[in-house]
């Protein structure tokens, strides 16, 4: 009789548990939200750019979409600014990595990252040797 009543309450146990497991489950995914994660929205239109100041000379850019870049070498002036990029549907991240010689250490170099028209990330340095990075995850 007293092994039948260990079974029982056993059994007992082993339901009130599941149903407890189970129900934690479904409230747990209840407030999952799979269209906020990152890279999995709609195509963007990315452009790169660069800005120095007066007197200083940008040289090399490297600017891409998650892992394709591209570089951009043996320039001048002080502005740059990369052709318009598609960013894909799934894309993750937009980068760039800009570097240029100032006039002197209060020379400055700013790049920034324009998604669908619109300013997103803005990377700084200062000095005579410039190099300014920024990133923008979609």
């Amino acid at each position: 009789m007293k092994k039948m009543k260990i079974v029982h309450v056993l059994k007992g146990t082993f339901v009130v548990v599941m149903a407890t497991m189970f129900i934690g489950l479904v409230a747990s995914c209840k407030n999952d939200d799979d269209d906020n994660i990152p890279g999995s929205g709609k195509s963007h239109k990315v452009v790169f750019k660069a800005i120095a100041s007066s007197g200083s000379d940008i040289d090399v850019a490297v600017y891409g979409i998650d892992g394709n870049t591209t570089s951009a070498s043996s320039l001048s002036g002080t502005t740059w600014s990369s052709p318009e990029v598609t960013a894909e549907a799934g894309a993750y991240s937009a980068n760039v990595a800009v570097s240029a010689t100032g006039v002197d250490a209060s020379s400055t170099l700013k790049v920034q990252v324009w998604v669908d028209g619109e300013l997103k990330k803005e990377g700084t340095s200062s000095g005579q040797v410039l190099s300014a990075s920024a990133g923008y995850a979609f």
